[in-house]
């Protein structure tokens, strides 16, 4: 039934790692945050598959790693750009977009720039333009990341993600990752990172024409809750679901969150 693919594309400017798992008709594109710099969607077709088989049934879905070689001072404008001509080459248009986090970032720019390539769009724990929250956050990875302190980063991250009682969980997790899965170089973290600080498409969010829906936390350390309320009430055609008592990792924490992203995409 998952139908789970491992897949890469090979594009003027680099190589695009992408899965593909599920047989529904409507095309969903989900493109995950800025720990795609650490870890990309190489080769976890099945595992991805598996976590979000729920929307196995009703879409076939996509996920998309940035370029595996990013320039320094590339930024969420350039990433949309990209993927725009990845989207281009496997011919799909009109699709559902989920963006988390920094993929919020780019889905903006894509539906902004390339209006015809979305048809829902779904803007996850993210932000459209800089607040100081981001900014000490992104420059505290930074300086982890300069360092080779991948535990650092992975910890720091649960603990402004996570509820408490999913921190207990996560920092095991998270320990064993910082342990285990240190990549060889951290600048394409630090170069997705550093594009976060820079994205700002609020004065572009009424060019958003497609049906979108915010979602946001409030309790989020780390774009803030408040950025996803500013951002729906820029958006013209846009619902906002706010979570009370979860912050940045709602999208894995709250059991209804693939429900409502299902239901919002049919």
């Amino acid at each position: 039934m998952l139908h789970a693919k491992n897949c890469q594309l090979d594009l003027p400017f680099g190589t695009v790692d992408y899965i593909r798992f599920g047989s529904g008709k409507i095309s969903l594109v989900m493109i995950p945050g800025v720990g795609d710099g650490l870890k990309t969607v190489r080769g976890m077709a099945v595992p991805f598959a598996l976590l979000y088989r729920s929307l196995a049934r009703d879409f076939t879905v996509y996920v998309f790693s940035r370029c595996r070689e990013i320039p320094f001072g590339t930024t969420t404008w350039d990433m949309a750009e990209q993927l725009n001509v990845a989207l281009q080459a496997l011919d799909l248009s009109s699709v559902a977009l989920v963006g988390v986090s920094q993929g919020g970032m780019i889905a903006q720019w894509l539906a902004i720039n390339f209006p015809d390539r979305v048809g829902r769009l779904v803007l996850a724990v993210t932000l459209s333009r800089p607040n100081p929250t981001i900014q000490d956050v992104v420059e505290r990875w930074i300086t982890m990341a300069e360092r080779g302190d991948y535990k650092g980063i992975m910890l720091d991250t649960a603990e402004r993600s996570y509820s408490e009682k999913r921190l207990r969980l996560a920092k095991i997790e998270y320990r064993l990752l910082g342990s285990f899965g240190k990549p060889k170089s951290f600048d394409r973290f630090i170069r997705q990172a550093e594009s976060c600080v820079t994205h700002n498409a609020w004065n572009r969010l009424d060019y958003i024409t497609c049906p979108t829906l915010v979602i946001g936390g409030e309790d989020d350390r780390i774009v803030t809750g408040q950025a996803s309320r500013e951002m729906s009430d820029r958006i013209r055609d846009c619902s906002l679901y706010m979570y009370e008592g979860l912050g940045h990792g709602l999208y894995e924490e709250a059991p209804d969150f693939l429900t409502r992203v299902r239901e919002f995409c049919m």
